[in-house]
C-alpha cells in the first residue's frame, strides 16, 4: 500500500471504523497527495497544488457505499485525485469544482474536489455505474500516463 493510502487507512482505522451510522465523529483533516502540474495547469488559478481529506468525507463514504466500494476507494483515491484520466467542470448543485475520473482495473471512478480560497479537499468518491453518467459534464483535460491528449 503507497504511503498516501496508509495514511488514509490510518484515519480510517483511528475514528471511523466500526462507528454507527451517522454517528458524529472527531473533526480531522489530513494531506492526501499533491495535483501534478499538467493536472493544475488545466485547472488554472488554483490556490495549491496539495489535496486534503476529512473524517467527514469518510465517514460519509463508510456509511453510503458497499462495503467492497469502500474499502477500494480508500486504497485507490490518492491515484485518482493525482493520476486522472479526465478532469471535468463538476455540475450545479453538486457539490465541489471539479470531478477527476481514473478507470482503475475495469471501473471508472470519480471524485470530486471542492476549491477554496487557500485549500482543495475531496469532497466525494464513488464508482460510476452509469456509462453515460458524465455526458453532460465539461471535459477540461484527459491524460494517458499524465501525457495531455490532443
Amino acid at each position: 500500500m503507497d504511503n498516501e493510502a496508509e495514511f488514509l487507512f490510518g484515519l480510517y482505522e483511528k475514528h471511523i471504523k466500526g462507528t454507527p451510522a451517522k454517528a458524529i465523529v472527531a473533526d480531522v483533516t489530513i494531506f492526501l497527495c499533491h495535483l501534478t502540474n499538467s493536472v493544475s495547469k488545466t485547472l488554472e488559478a488554483i490556490p495549491t497544488t496539495k489535496v486534503y481529506i476529512n473524517t467527514r468525507v469518510v465517514k460519509h463514504l463508510y456509511d453510503k457505499k458497499p462495503a467492497e466500494e469502500f474499502d477500494f476507494v480508500v486504497r485507490y483515491l490518492h491515484k485518482i485525485v493525482k493520476y486522472p484520466d479526465c478532469v471535468y467542470q463538476n455540475k450545479n448543485p453538486k457539490r465541489g469544482h471539479f470531478a477527476f475520473l481514473k478507470k482503475i482495473k475495469s471501473d471508472n471512478y470519480l471524485c470530486s474536489l471542492e476549491i477554496s480560497e487557500e485549500e482543495i479537499f475531496v469532497v466525494t468518491a464513488f464508482r460510476v455505474r452509469k456509462e453515460n453518467y458524465l455526458k453532460e459534464y465539461e471535459l477540461l483535460g484527459s491524460w494517458k500516463g499524465d501525457i495531455p491528449s490532443s
